[in-house]
């Protein structure tokens, strides 16, 4: 933040000692994260001198720490009309055009930085997020260079660079991007963080927990590492540490859903599904929108015989961002199994967006669209089901039968011809090629 008069000699004394000493005050207040008191004081000093850019810069960076983006993108505008060559506020201005995804106009100002001042670093280096935002992988790593030759142990780039890498999967090039991050800035916010995330993704479970112990060391009540780190204990099979990290983000946030969900999940780990119950309709209370607990409170009503309750719950749940596909295959063959087929084509369609060579769930969906009536549809998913894996048993046999069902023994047997040149695993599916034979035999006799 930038602390400047701003004012021309002549006019009154007073105003200018007054407004000067509120944009002081505003100053101390955003440096101490006040900031609603901080946006006051710079407002009542901008209404005496409104003229004086760096207050409406200050008043930019202000709404930024508020994540108000889209009012501070107004304050640094006026800024810039009346310092209309700033770098700095020009740099700002294009970084929360990044931020509200308004990436022409980023890309625009950083250019138009580009093209001042050749040598100011963070167009290029914030230039790395836009490029990355818009899936420009390649251009993000070009940015990423050109800053290198203007400062090559800048942490900031590594770190952006790391994030592109991965967002691509690239766990390998983002880790070593984070950890030359931590060795230039050992302070720099949950690099550490960051750092076990990728060790976690590549399995490297040993070097993800060394990780999570040192940002909980440098900072041991942020939410988010504990809570992640509650799920990598989880995920290790280490129910009882990771209960205690749930347990202790209650202890700092008591109406925290997601760690009360994930205690549910423990208890029904353990077996205990009254105890988990419980959990889940508490999770649910706290947070209407919140993806799980209706889920597994539907799988409860579903075991226990209770479909009308196990419809409501699933289709409330399919209201919420359910974003994991092997959830929604779950929901989907539950409500098939109610006789939900709208619903669950609905969940069949969402996990072939998130598992486009998920074969078992092409399976599903033929079945589902059969219901339905839709034959010559369902008969293309069945078939690529197969063409996925062919090696799967229980899914071959699913796919035939699907096919007998639809009336379709032809296609049964020159399935069954086909696949028997690739693989000699059918033995066990006679009685199928049996009834195929039958049926084609009752077809011809009938007519």
């Amino acid at each position: 933040m930038n602390f400047d008069n701003g004012f021309e000699h002549g006019e009154d004394s007073n105003c200018w000692d007054l407004a000067e000493q509120k944009a002081m005050k505003a100053f101390e207040l955003y440096e101490d994260g006040q900031m609603n008191k901080a946006l006051s004081a710079m407002n009542e000093a901008l209404d005496i001198n409104p003229a004086n850019d760096r207050w409406h810069f200050n008043k930019a960076l202000t709404l930024d720490a508020m994540e108000r983006f889209e009012e501070a993108i107004e304050e640094y505008k006026l800024s810039l009309n009346l310092n209309p060559e700033d770098v700095e506020t020009l740099n700002c201005l294009a970084v929360d055009y990044t931020r509200t995804s308004q990436y022409d106009l980023a890309l625009e100002i950083f250019e138009q930085i580009e093209k001042n001042a050749p040598d100011f670093e963070p167009c290029y280096c914030n230039r790395i997020i836009t490029y990355t935002e818009m899936g420009n992988y390649d251009m993000a790593e070009q940015m990423f260079y050109l800053a290198q030759q203007i400062n090559d142990a800048c942490p900031l780039c590594f770190y952006n660079i790391g994030n592109s890498f991965f967002i691509q999967e690239n766990y390998r090039k983002a880790v070593w991007c984070w950890e030359k991050t931590a060795f230039i800035e050992p302070n720099h916010p949950q690099i550490n963080y960051h750092i076990a995330q990728v060790y976690w993704n590549l399995g490297e479970k040993e070097l993800a927990h060394k990780y999570f112990i040192e940002e909980l060391r440098k900072n041991p009540g942020d939410k988010e590492v504990v809570f992640d780190f509650g799920l990598f204990l989880l995920s290790c099979g280490d129910t009882i540490l990771a209960a205690e990290k749930f347990h202790r983000i209650l202890e700092i946030e008591p109406q925290n859903a997601s760690a009360i969900f994930y205690l549910g999940e423990i208890e029904l780990n353990a077996g205990r599904k009254n105890e988990a119950a419980e959990l889940y309709f508490q999770a649910v209370k706290l947070d209407r929108n919140m993806a799980g607990p209706r889920f597994r409170l539907a799988q409860f009503a579903y075991e226990r015989g209770d479909t009308e309750q196990a419809s409501l719950l699933l289709s409330a749940e399919l209201e919420l961002d359910v974003g994991r596909p092997e959830v929604l295959e779950t929901m989907g063959v539950m409500m098939m199994e109610l006789g939900q087929m709208d619903y669950a084509t609905h969940c069949f369609l969402r996990v072939s967006e998130l598992s486009p060579v998920n074969a078992t769930n092409y399976f599903y969906l033929g079945k589902t669209l059969a219901a339905r009536g839709e034959m010559e549809d369902a008969e293309q998913f069945l078939d690529y089901a197969l063409e996925l894996d062919t090696s799967n048993y229980e899914l071959v046999r699913g796919v035939l039968l699907a096919y007998l069902s639809m009336r379709k023994p032809q296609k049964v047997l020159d399935t069954m011809a086909v696949l028997n040149i690739k693989e000699n695993i059918f033995g066990g599916l006679n009685l199928i090629k049996a009834a195929a034979y039958c049926k084609l035999l009752l077809g011809k006799i009938r007519k």
